[in-house]
């Protein structure tokens, strides 16, 4: 398939659709194929499949200096009885280099020029992310709105590949998808940071990355996760689980901060915010496989601590049996504890953020921690019950979240904000 559409330029480099010819890359079901056609009449007819998805959208906060203390305490160990580095470690390198991108950004901002020409075909590629945004995270995308045009638009723009990413392992072509695919998925993000956006969704994440300083790690991790879906089916402690949520969905926190922006008057540090954005994305994470575990079992995939299910004298056939048991309350009463640690770090950095992108993210945390509550009040049964927020609670929800949003920014000054 040739594609051939929309060229604007940017301070970084010139970006463009490539001519792909016969190149074979993987493309999700959120894909669009290109319709014959000239001047207004060239459109691009999307093609969608609905899955469940282990990304609920772009949450966006930050992550303290002190580390997140319900994580693992766990350090791998290699053969020669060194202390390896553990998985928070490894995240936590990520973050500080996270922060310190945005730390340069804000000393020397990008400049943006787009060719006036291409300016509606750009609008056109925005337009068609805030649309799949609105059909799959309805909730999330009201909260948008109340975002500064640009980085709404940028939200979305990074909310559509996370999506269109995860349908590569959890969608229905998901038994087709190879190590192979996916690496080629990585290459055509490498072009798209490099100014060669594949199609028209590529294009809008292009100008995303272009306009704020978002670093391609993130995005190379969730891939990863992916990776890990198609090899892995087991962890055997919170650490390794650790790892895989924060490439599924702490990574998305950390692409999103740079857009969602930090507030003027924040004292906060910029690695503080971060700190609480990973610390969202985990607990999201973990909420989904709190939730799914019956979803998961008939998959075949336990996304449990091995330890901890042994320390409760819980094993897998436990799971697949799915029968609720005393064993497996007292393991799931701990499970959600822990997730509602990590919430609570996470609420945190939301009052740092640009107000106007408080919002959504707020919402988000609540809604999420409200599917915790409804796991108990189904007394802990999630074999064969699948706990949901009612759309009641929702709408209550949200005004809630609004007035929370409007709290001040730290006073107090933290260290590493420049």
């Amino acid at each position: 398939m040739s594609l051939k559409l929309l060229w604007f330029v940017s301070s970084q480099s010139n970006l463009g659709f490539l001519h792909h010819g016969n190149r074979s890359l993987p493309c999700p079901n959120l894909l669009f194929q290109h319709r014959a056609g000239k001047g207004k009449n060239q459109r691009w007819k999307p093609h969608f499949c609905s899955s469940r998805t282990h990304v609920p959208g772009s949450e966006g906060l930050r992550r303290s200096k002190v580390k997140v203390t319900v994580v693992s305490t766990m350090a791998a160990t290699s053969s020669a009885g060194e202390i390896a580095m553990s998985s928070e470690e490894k995240v936590y390198n990520v973050v500080l280099k996270q922060a310190a991108l945005v730390n340069k950004q804000l000393r020397s901002p990008r400049v943006d020029v787009v060719v006036p020409g291409d300016l509606s075909l750009l609008n056109e590629a925005y337009d068609r992310c805030g649309e799949i945004c609105a059909e799959y995270a309805k909730t999330f995308y009201l909260g948008t709105l109340l975002m500064t045009p640009e980085r709404r638009r940028a939200i979305w723009a990074i909310y559509v590949w996370c999506r269109r990413t995860d349908e590569l392992v959890d969608g229905p072509n998901a038994p087709h998808i190879t190590p192979t695919a996916l690496d080629r998925w990585e290459s055509r993000l490498e072009d798209l940071f490099n100014g060669r956006p594949f199609d028209m969704l590529d294009a809008a994440l292009a100008n995303t990355v272009n306009k704020f300083p978002v670093d391609i790690q993130p995005f190379k991790d969730m891939i990863e996760g992916m990776r890990m879906d198609l090899r892995k089916s087991r962890y055997k402690n919170f650490d390794e689980l650790y790892l895989y949520c924060y490439y599924v969905a702490g990574t998305v926190g950390l692409m999103s901060v740079p857009v969602m922006g930090i507030a003027p008057e924040s004292l906060a540090s910029t690695e503080s915010v971060y700190n609480a954005a990973l610390a969202l994305g985990i607990a999201n994470q973990l909420t989904n496989i709190l939730r799914d575990v019956g979803e998961d079992a008939q998959r075949g995939r336990i996304y449990l601590p091995q330890d901890e299910l042994a320390q409760e004298g819980l094993s897998d056939e436990d799971i697949f049996s799915g029968k609720v048991t005393d064993k497996w309350r007292n393991f799931m009463k701990k499970q959600i504890k822990r997730a509602r640690m990590l919430f609570h770090e996470a609420e945190k950095g939301i009052k740092e953020l640009n107000v106007s992108s408080r919002w959504p993210v707020s919402a988000s945390l609540m809604l999420y921690k409200q599917i915790l509550d409804e796991i108990e009040a189904n007394d802990y049964n999630n074999f064969t019950k699948r706990a949901y927020v009612s759309k009641a609670k929702k709408l209550i929800a949200l005004p809630v979240a609004y007035v929370r949003s409007l709290v001040a920014p730290s006073t107090i000054r933290s260290s590493h904000r420049t």
